[in-house]
């Protein structure tokens, strides 16, 4: 039986293996960029910004301290998490909130050619809620919030990768 059961769990690897799986987060490999330094341009060091640093640091772009060091500006002009309830129960109590996650950003060299014109990333997901459950479903929030945060920096280092000097 546990002989059987080896053999199944091989194959079902093997199989995801064969099929191009990848977990979650393991895309951002061997990325490549059109330019070779950096500067983030940002209002603070929030969550989203540290991560930012340290996704573009694991893909080999350190980012630099001054704008006179980089080749390109990544400036992120505004980042803002929401809110908002979705739908009301019959009794009138909150069932579901929508949670969304806004990252406006943009790049530029030196000389202030745009390489992304400015731009959001824009994600929502949707929280289903209960009285009874109160601290499971912050701790849920906060996760959403997280994994958010973790996909806008994902689509953030996609977005630089395909950046390109504006031709006018």
């Amino acid at each position: 039986m546990k002989i059987l059961r080896n053999v199944l769990m091989s194959l079902s690897l093997l199989t995801l293996a064969a099929c191009g799986f990848h977990l979650r987060g393991s895309d951002l490999q061997d990325v490549r960029f059109g330019f070779r330094s950096i500067y983030l341009k940002t209002q603070g060091e929030t969550p989203f910004v540290a991560e930012l640093r340290r996704t573009l640091t694991k893909n080999k772009m350190e980012p630099v301290a001054t704008t006179a060091q980089a080749e390109l500006v990544l400036e992120i002009v505004s980042e803002k998490t929401t809110k908002q309830i979705l739908s009301l129960s019959g009794s009138g109590r909150v069932r579901e909130y929508q949670l969304g996650y806004r990252v406006s950003l943009r790049a530029y060299d030196q000389q202030r050619v745009e390489w992304l014109p400015q731009d959001d990333v824009q994600l929502t997901r949707v929280l289903t809620y209960d009285d009874a459950v109160i601290l499971a479903k912050e701790q849920e929030e906060a996760q959403l919030y997280k994994d958010m945060r973790a996909d806008a920096v994902a689509q953030t280092v996609r977005r630089l990768m395909r950046a390109n000097p504006q031709q006018e």
